[in-house]
């Protein structure tokens, strides 16, 4: 009998639409694996729509859920995936959460989108509330073992200063990683659910998740910043210190020697060997920038990531190429049966872009690669 493998996934659930657990459960079981959902909110569609209504869980209610997981002793995971959380008390049980299941399973992978802010004009700006950060720096990265920040969240969780780019101590055997980009609006805080969506033209293609309903400006971080590939490579380093063996950096607004009309995405991951020492992979991305607003495409890059590594679990570079090449394909599907939906020459609406899911699934199943990964 084939080995069963077992997600629990803690994310915003809708019931029109691909996001959260809507936007992962899919291409998880398509690909083999069994998922338990915990909808951190219940809305009726994401909120890049005119309207929503809905539910949002409290940390007492998760942890009433779980508890009954528990006393029935199938509180028994392989993986755990968890996105976008605004709430501190929320965060900090979904770490209790986490150390307990991995107390009783070692071999437990926690693989966290760490969703905290983007950059806007060379700007950075949170769109959650900043107690968050140490939370995610102190308690969640420490647990992580697979971290998709942005540039810009990578530049919160290593601190506001960058190491001195001295040369690396470890082997380095890396490969492009590949991502996608993804934009909130300008300097505003959004409330108040977990759903992500892109801006136009933006540093990348869409990997995170966006709450569409400004409130109140935030301010901007201030401090030093990646402004190179090195300087990137140096942080994914303390990041590795801090936890997580593979880091991939989702968006960034580093140059390509493409062109203005590419993006540039950043993986590393660290295997031990045998003999007890450590193997760094490195790889780099290059993606065609997509005008277009796309939502939930950060929570299935998650998922595929999550599903691929797991199938290519010391090959970071294939397991970039299969989910960047398969959020290709949706994408590209998903665009053409909007732009015919909505007419030549019309925008389309929210519905419309609603993620192809279902009608992906040959491809979230066996990507054709579209998208090379270049080894660092």
């Amino acid at each position: 009998m084939e080995e069963e493998c077992r997600v629990l996934s803690i994310q915003s659930h809708v019931v029109r639409g691909y996001v959260g657990n809507r936007a992962a459960t899919f291409p998880l079981q398509v690909l083999g694996f069994e998922v338990d959902a915990v909808n951190s909110v219940q809305f009726s569609n994401h909120t890049g729509y005119s309207h929503w209504k809905g539910q949002v869980l409290n940390s007492e209610e998760l942890h009433e859920l779980y508890d009954g997981l528990k006393l029935n002793d199938v509180n028994k995971y392989d993986y755990v995936l968890t996105g976008y959380t605004r709430d501190k008390s929320f965060l900090a049980m979904v770490v209790d959460i986490v150390r307990e299941l991995k107390q009783q399973n070692s071999r437990l992978v926690y693989v966290c989108d760490p969703v905290m802010g983007d950059k806007w004009n060379g700007e950075g700006s949170m769109y959650v509330p900043e107690d968050l950060l140490p939370v995610y720096r102190e308690k969640v990265v420490p647990v992580a073992d697979i971290i998709t920040p942005n540039q810009f969240e990578a530049d919160c969780l290593r601190g506001r200063w960058l190491p001195s780019v001295a040369p690396c101590a470890v082997t380095v055997h890396g490969r492009p990683s590949p991502l996608l980009c993804v934009n909130g609006n300008h300097g505003l805080e959004l409330q108040p659910a977990p759903m992500m969506w892109i801006e136009p033209g933006s540093p990348a293609l869409g990997v995170r998740s966006l709450t569409h309903c400004a409130t109140r400006e935030v301010p901007l971080l201030s401090g030093r910043k990646i402004h190179s590939e090195e300087e990137a490579l140096a942080v994914m380093d303390v990041l590795h210190a801090m936890g997580p063996d593979t880091v991939v950096i989702t968006s960034s607004d580093l140059p390509s020697a493409r062109g203005s009309g590419y993006l540039i995405a950043l993986g590393s991951q660290r295997t031990r060997t045998p003999d007890g020492s450590v193997v760094t992979q490195r790889i780099r991305m290059e993606m065609c920038k997509v005008d277009a607003v796309f939502v939930g495409t950060g929570d299935l890059f998650a998922a595929m990531l999550l599903a691929w590594t797991h199938k290519h679990p010391n090959n970071l570079k294939v397991a970039c190429e299969k989910t960047v090449s398969a959020m290709h394909h949706v994408l590209q599907r998903t665009i053409k049966c909007a732009q015919a939906r909505a007419g030549e020459g019309l925008k389309p609406s929210p519905a419309q872009l609603e993620l192809r899911m279902v009608q992906s699934k040959k491809d979230i199943e066996n990507p054709e690669i579209v998208v090379q990964a270049m080894v660092l």
